[in-house]
């Protein structure tokens, strides 16, 4: 255990995190942006709408994943700092590709690229985010992190749209990766990685041999707090990614919106709602886990709880009446939306936090990594697509209001989650008791 405690987070501290946020909202519109081009694209190449999905989906999610847990091996072997400003210098460049691509293959090949590029930015940015601040302030930070893509694509996307209209799709790729090359420069050459596991106030160990790739991965999955942690992500994940994808199908088949109209409600709301939830949670976490550790886990049980009654109500609220903004009419109904929204996001800063905190400082990025290919494959990768099997199944006997029932099956594994979240709960006790308040 160190013999002091390192000093407090100062504005380098804040700075690194805030590049560290506004390279990954850059991500995060970069990989959203695809929903303002379909059209252009398809019309321009003349693909099929399969063909668009598998560029925007399943090709990206499946590359990231796959070399997610060697980028985070990597994170963990050399300087983070540096890792990133090679990550954002390739990723401007394959953005920017993308804007250049003169055939479909072309496009599909630089998007491929794109992924393999992003692979460290989590896990790294994590590892460091552990590095500069404290446990007891860490989720506050954590939260930052990740609220900063939920503003940016509702920004992002509006002023995509509209470079789009104005300037065609090559030009809206090439916008989204310029700023990348700016963040590469900052984290190349003014940025500095902090020490590893400064914080870190668990009793010291003693060294371990440097462990392979699958070796270092299997000995995280053998620890069973850890193991419990990351598949209720998994879960969590799962009918959090059905209920953003076909939120806007719900909406048109449930309430009679149009489909701008309900694009614009999930969206705004939805986004909202959920980057407010997350920066909230975040700074509940930290103040509640000052007094008892355990709320590390109660934050996110809560707003489980909460929000999937949320969910529940809004799935069977009924359509009207309905208030008009303008042009736009809104459903009583999103206030529930909204409300599940909110706490729907309140797992992430606490369960993120937990994570750096139950494995070694020189194996974090490597967690996170792990982590990240549980959500993205049961997410991205499994949540959308058993949505549909579901709606589809269920059409012949509720007809258009199938989906509303298929989503209410995908929220189930919520019970599963707040079990596992329960046997971390358990597993965790020891921990937390032998590290000093």
């Amino acid at each position: 255990m160190p013999s002091a405690q390192p000093a407090a987070a100062g504005w380098r501290n804040h700075g690194l995190l805030l590049v560290l946020a506004v390279m990954f909202a850059d991500n995060f519109v970069g990989r959203q942006i695809l929903a303002v081009m379909i059209e252009p694209i398809k019309l321009e190449f003349g693909v099929s709408d399969m063909a668009m999905g598998l560029i925007s989906g399943p090709a990206f999610a499946a590359v990231y994943a796959l070399l997610a847990l060697p980028a985070g091996r990597l994170a963990d072997r050399m300087p983070r700092t540096r890792l990133l400003a090679i990550s954002c210098l390739l990723w401007a460049l394959a953005t920017m590709a993308c804007g250049l691509a003169g055939s479909f293959i072309a496009l599909a090949i630089a998007r491929m690229a794109v992924a393999a590029s992003e692979s460290p930015a989590t896990s790294a940015s994590m590892s460091i985010i552990a590095d500069l601040y404290p446990p007891h302030r860490r989720s506050f930070a954590i939260s930052c992190f990740t609220a900063a893509p939920t503003f940016s694509v509702i920004l992002g996307l509006s002023l995509g749209a509209w470079v789009v209209g104005q300037y065609g799709w090559r030009a809206a790729f090439i916008c989204i990766g310029l700023p990348a090359l700016l963040f590469s420069t900052v984290l190349a050459f003014l940025a500095r990685d902090p020490q590893r596991g400064r914080w870190d106030l668990r009793p010291t160990s003693p060294p371990q041999p440097v462990q392979g790739l699958f070796n270092a991965a299997g000995a995280l999955w053998a620890l069973p707090a850890y193991r419990c942690l990351i598949l209720a992500c998994g879960l969590t994940s799962l009918s959090a990614y059905a209920i953003g994808m076909w939120n806007t199908s719900f909406l048109v088949r449930s309430h009679a919106l149009s489909l701008q109209h309900a694009g614009m409600l999930a969206g705004v709301v939805c986004g909202t709602a959920a980057g407010f939830g997350g920066l909230f949670s975040g700074w509940l976490t930290d103040h509640m886990t000052r007094q008892n550790r355990h709320w590390q886990i109660g934050i996110p049980v809560l707003g489980h709880l909460i929000s999937n009654a949320a969910l529940v109500t809004y799935l069977f609220w009924p359509s009207g009446p309905v208030l008009q903004l303008g042009q736009l009419p809104v459903p009583s109904a999103m206030l529930w939306c909204g409300l599940y929204s909110f706490f729907s996001v309140w797992w992430v800063a606490p369960s993120f936090n937990l994570v750096t905190q139950l494995v070694p400082a020189d194996q974090r990025s490597t967690a996170v990594a792990l982590q990240t290919i549980v959500t993205t494959l049961l997410g991205v990768g499994i949540g959308p697509f058993v949505t549909g099997l579901f709606s589809d199944a269920l059409r012949p006997f509720f007809g258009v209001e199938s989906l509303r029932y298929a989503l209410l099956l995908v929220s189930l594994p919520v019970i599963a989650t707040l079990y596992l979240l329960f046997r971390t709960h358990v597993l965790t006790r020891d921990t937390w008791r032998a590290i000093p308040a």
